[in-house]
């Protein structure tokens, strides 16, 4: 039976290596004819007005082509960096026979130009921003770096701000992203891989990692991964993240995501790999561990011993924003012997008169903060704003007068929903998490809470990203190589990589930093 499905799929696999080989074959090449490869374009493309095909002629009535995407490309240098060389300076050179490697070498005033012999390259060149250079005669064509187009300007990330630290972000260029890399390393070892994936998209994918740090096998992993997606479209890199994470099933992401450059270089140098797609500011970052939800940047860049502080704050607010309402229910319904007798005697006050048990009290409030946080993000940003805050106090204020709910109701969901915006990269799983421990509350009190953190714990505990565990360095516990866990050790004692992160290069630093503890005065 094994030996039948190994021989399936090998089959499966031979039958798409000849597809590939035959798709390649396919591929139409480049005629000597200038007027039958602008048919061939013009049956491709249609009749787009954004598609220039610029007619001409240079030399001795040699005829040629330049095609590009209007507003794509800066028109100041195709003008001064082709044309004009070709048409004016074609007499003055030493160039006999109109030949396209000696236009590539001596004409073509452009520091980015490659020549292609398939129609379908000389397509995809002009779709990217790229002029293309096209000769009657010729089975070759150039590929020129002409790209302009409008991006926006390096801001400070909205989604992350800092008090501490760098106030640069990514944005949807993804050549501007890797040059905010690159003024971070300065490694010649960094390396970053480029790639096409989107049949209709042709999105390009870079990625990153540097040579001697990372684990080879970490990168031909999220490289395998990557080939082997098969989609007409990646606009955006949670299309990634989606095909290549290790759990699609579960709440808990295992690719993280960030917008600022510094977050990057550092897991980089930590020996992880980032996947930067264009058109999006958000870059991918893999392996992910779940500590990694609680750390900021700010953490490395203030004093240990108050951010550790807050990094037991943000611990803290997971448990609350999750468990708080439940507690409450699980508490008010099944457990009231728990509960201190004036406060119960305020409680009890407190919810005389209000027509739902605690559980249905709870779901509608829960529902109302869900509503008010989706409305606060998707409407303008002053109007939801203003909408959120003034929302939830009248609609609260109205809701206890009408005896709707309790006071103690509102307390409640009020502390939930600013616990989690300490924690913005667990909102998710958070907010699945906090309906999901209520209804254990309602139906088995403090005892389903209990098996809802059980379980939870045993399914982060199975979770793995890119073969490393999730709850790493907790589960399995390394305290050498990593103490960077719950809270933050101080940078000089922090020497080495996380364990098994870089097999050859597992040192951060050498065994000695200046530290005024061991310093001795003369």
């Amino acid at each position: 039976m094994f030996e039948f499905i190994k021989k399936r799929l090998k089959s499966m696999q031979n039958e798409k290596l000849q597809e590939k080989n035959t798709a390649k074959d396919k591929e139409s090449k480049i005629s000597k004819s200038l007027k039958e490869n602008l048919g061939d374009i013009k049956s491709t493309v249609g009749n787009s007005s954004d598609v220039i095909m610029r007619e001409f002629s240079f030399g001795h009535g040699v005829c040629a082509a330049l095609i590009f995407i209007d507003g794509m490309t800066d028109k100041k240098v195709i003008n001064e960096s082709i044309i004009e060389p070709l048409m004016y300076g074609f007499k003055c050179s030493e160039i006999d026979s109109p030949d396209i490697e000696k236009i590539k070498l001596q004409m073509i005033a452009v520091s980015e130009v490659k020549d292609v012999d398939s129609m379908d390259k000389v397509i995809e060149g002009f779709l990217a921003g790229n002029t293309v250079l096209l000769m009657d005669g010729s089975n070759k064509a150039l590929v020129i770096n002409t790209t302009e187009w409008e991006k926006r300007s390096v801001e400070e990330p909205q989604t992350e701000s800092v008090i501490r630290g760098s106030r640069e972000g990514f944005t949807e260029n993804m050549r501007t992203n890797t040059s905010l890399l690159r003024r971070k390393i300065r490694n010649p070892n960094l390396v970053i891989d480029k790639t096409v994936i989107g049949k209709s998209t042709n999105t390009a994918v870079c990625v990153v990692y540097i040579k001697g740090i990372a684990n080879t096998e970490l990168v031909d992993e999220v490289k395998s991964r990557l080939e082997k997606i098969d989609t007409d479209s990646i606009l955006e890199s949670g299309y990634i993240e989606q095909y290549i994470e290790d759990a699609p099933l579960s709440i808990f992401s295992t690719v993280a995501y960030t917008e600022k450059p510094d977050v990057v270089a550092a897991k980089i140098l930590e020996g992880r790999v980032a996947i930067i797609v264009d058109g999006t500011p958000f870059v991918l970052t893999v392996p992910m561990f779940f500590v990694e939800s609680f750390q900021t940047t700010e953490d490395y860049y203030s004093r240990f011993y108050f951010m550790n502080m807050l990094r037991i704050v943000r611990y803290i607010s997971y448990l609350i924003t999750i468990l708080a309402p439940a507690v409450y229910v699980a508490i008010t319904t099944f457990h009231q012997e728990l509960i201190p007798t004036k406060l119960l005697f305020t409680m009890m006050e407190a919810r005389e008169g209000i027509p739902f048990p605690a559980f249905i009290e709870t779901l509608i409030m829960l529902l109302a903060f869900e509503i008010l946080r989706e409305a606060g993000v998707r409407m303008p940003r002053t109007i939801g704003q203003a909408l959120s805050i003034v929302g939830a106090l009248v609609m609260g204020e109205a809701a206890v007068s009408a005896g709707i709910v309790g006071a103690p109701m509102v307390i409640i969901i009020a502390i939930t929903a600013v616990s989690i915006f300490n924690i913005p990269y667990q909102a998710d799983s958070a907010a699945i998490l906090r309906f999901i421990f209520l209804i254990l509350a309602a139906t088995m009190g403090l005892y389903g809470i209990t098996m809802g953190l059980l379980g939870t714990l045993v399914h982060l505990s199975s979770l793995k990203s890119f073969s490393f565990p999730y709850l790493f360095p907790v589960v399995p516990f390394d305290i050498k190589g990593n103490k960077d866990a719950v809270i933050r050790a101080p940078l000089w004692t922090m020497r080495r990589r996380p364990n098994g992160m870089s097999k050859k290069n597992p040192k951060r630093h050498g065994n000695f930093i200046h530290n005024p503890m061991q310093r001795k005065d003369k």
